[in-house]
């Protein structure tokens, strides 16, 4: 190799390694420093406790409403051709860009007591904003269109001959979704579910605009954070800082170590 083809092969090298220390240290810090904190290593008050659980059982909800109502409408996106799908691809892409205050404003319009749904809910004894259902709908609202995007991928990345193989051989719709389209993009939707649950746990923004931060009802994991550092409990705040970028570490080597997001192999379904 000529000195003039190894000198950018280190400039490269160089750049990308102080990129990476620069996005790596900071939260290895965090972690360190959790841990070293306490003499038995990393442990969580009961707010941040109180604050976990809540996180866990709120973001299970969600999801299951992001699968539930995310699958057929990245289905339908992934296989039909229609006039405006590009603007709904926009309108649900969107909740991705826009900024967390944003999204919890835009909630409060729709939900709140004089909102555009929130007001014949009020007229039936129901109330959204404040409550553990509102940090559900903004988990939701942020994170279903992570799952939308890798679930559409993988719908269409499907060989539709295979499903019409499998409508020949006398297969309901139905029955080629459930052992056809659905285990082929199977992947992908794993990512998309990890994704998306990774994400709702991290919601800040539009949770504490929409829901509150209310200990026991709607303080997550990242809003415990938020208070235990404004009330001056630095070591609470950041054991639970330190979860939710273990959480994160988790996930994301999760996705690459399993190869989720990639197309199955099709001999594992032969």
């Amino acid at each position: 190799m000529s000195r003039a083809t190894h000198a950018p092969s280190i400039g490269l090298t160089a750049a990308g390694s102080l990129l990476a220390a620069f996005l790596g240290l900071p939260v290895a810090v965090l972690v360190l420093r959790a841990v070293l904190t306490r003499p038995g290593g990393l442990s969580l008050e009961p707010t941040v406790l109180d604050a976990l659980g809540l996180s866990l059982a709120t973001t299970a909800v969600s999801l299951a409403l992001t699968v539930a109502l995310g699958t057929p409408l990245a289905l339908l996106l992934a296989r039909r051709r229609f006039r405006g799908a590009g603007l709904l691809e926009a309108v649900i892409d969107l909740p991705i860009v826009l900024p967390p205050s944003v999204a919890g404003l835009a909630l409060l319009f729709v939900f709140g007591r004089r909102g555009v749904v929130g007001e014949p809910l009020g007229v039936l004894g129901l109330s959204i904003p404040f409550t553990t259902a509102a940090v559900v709908i903004a988990q939701a609202f942020v994170a279903a269109p992570f799952f939308v995007r890798s679930a559409r991928a993988g719908i269409g990345a499907v060989d539709r001959d295979l499903e019409d193989a499998a409508r020949a051989d006398g297969a309901t719709e139905v029955q080629v979704l459930r052992r056809v389209t659905l285990p082929l993009a199977g992947s992908a939707l794993a990512a998309g579910l990890v994704m998306a649950w990774a994400r709702s746990l991290g919601e800040f923004g539009a949770t504490i605009m929409f829901a509150g931060n209310l200990p026991g009802r709607t303080q997550t994991l990242p809003l415990a954070v938020y208070a235990e550092f404004q009330a001056g409990d630095l070591t609470a705040s950041t054991s639970a800082a330190a979860i939710l970028v273990l959480a994160a570490f988790g996930v994301l080597v999760a996705v690459r170590v399993l190869h989720w997001g990639r197309a199955l192999d099709l001999r594992r379904l032969a």
